[in-house]
């Protein structure tokens, strides 16, 4: 029991260090248009967007939770096994977020993560002990690895859309406002940043959230999938640290390397992202808030002018969008393969 308890306490510090990294990743894509439009110091949106993003993990519900900590199925398992496995792959999507970061690169947690689970369930277990959800899906329910690559794929493509025709409507509503409506605008961030804050607390904690349940469940400790308070508390704290101290190199390339950013596009791509990662926190959709503010930013730029996006950039991020899956499965695999030759598994 003992040896358990290790196992669980290194899978923790793992997932906080997961959940930190997350919050790194993520802080620039909530304070990059605010400091490139001018709205708030860099002191300030740090201050606002880390009080939210602590707020979005205690009172956003554990609907995302209960997805990541179900779509591959360990039970079965020896328990040693079992925790090896879950922290194999929050060690790959952890060394990916890493990774990325040192490139500037704004790399998306929820498919380190995935990838790096489905990876490693795959080469120790089987695919068997992976919840496609592609039998589920021909029933018209939605669950499983089907249900989370599907809420990756779309929430990007609805940011965009959204964006776009977001950033059309308002142009033509404000056709006639003279160059103050600047100062309302820069006002308004205060509310959109904030809520996009929220959204980003309320689901991408959660998928942390999900994984040491995940471990907890594995190891007897708790007898069905409810999420305790202080893994909710633990994980709040650790991907609010993280945003607090943010990553510059993100900031950058977001805030200036995609589109030359003024209030308005920043408001609309606030309000734009905020609205899409929220409904996804709702119906239990795990996305990538830095996919959703990116492409928000790619279609209000497409909608204002097209040749103005900087699109050598864009494909750039979807390069690295593309290898994350890919590229976290294989650290697990690595990390799984040299635990079992050294006789560690």
């Amino acid at each position: 029991m003992d040896s358990i308890w290790l196992f669980i306490i290194i899978a923790t510090v793992i997932v906080i260090v997961f959940d930190f990294t997350n919050g790194f990743h993520d802080a620039s894509n909530m304070i990059a248009s605010v400091i490139a439009s001018r709205a708030m110091t860099p002191l300030q949106s740090v201050i606002v967007v880390g009080t939210f993003t602590f707020l979005g993990p205690i009172l956003g519900g554990t609907a995302v939770a209960n997805t990541i900590g179900k779509f591959v199925t360990l039970d079965q398992l020896p328990i040693k096994l079992s925790l090896t496995v879950v922290i194999c792959g929050l060690f790959a999507a952890t060394a990916w977020n890493f990774l990325t970061w040192y490139r500037g690169l704004p790399s998306s947690s929820s498919h380190a993560l995935v990838g790096g689970l489905v990876g490693v369930v795959i080469i120790s277990a089987g695919p068997e002990h992976v919840l496609w959800g592609l039998s589920q899906l021909a029933q018209g329910h939605i669950t499983g690895v089907t249900k989370v690559l599907l809420a990756l794929f779309i929430s990007p493509l609805a940011g965009f859309w959204i964006g776009f025709i977001f950033q059309r409507v308002t142009l033509y509503l404000l056709r006639t406002a003279s160059p103050l409506i600047n100062r309302e605008l820069r006002g308004a961030q205060w509310i959109t940043t904030a809520g996009l804050a929220f959204a980003h607390g309320a689901n991408d904690a959660q998928k942390s959230m999900g994984i040491l349940t995940l471990c907890l469940l594995l190891s007897g400790d708790i007898s069905e999938f409810v999420v305790p308070f202080w893994v909710i508390l633990v994980c709040a704290i650790s991907i609010t640290l993280g945003t607090i101290l943010g990553g510059w190199k993100i900031v950058r390339t977001l805030a200036f390397a995609i589109y030359k950013i003024r209030p308005l596009h920043a408001v609309n791509s606030q309000a734009t992202s905020a609205g899409v990662v929220f409904m996804a926190s709702l119906i239990g959709a795990p996305v990538s808030t830095t996919h959703v503010v990116s492409s928000s930013i790619m279609g209000i730029g497409a909608s204002e002018r097209a040749k103005a996006v900087r699109w050598a950039k864009a494909r750039e991020i979807a390069v690295t969008w593309l290898l994350t899956i890919p590229g976290a499965a294989l650290v697990a695999i690595l990390s799984y393969s040299f635990l079992y030759m050294t006789g560690l598994t």
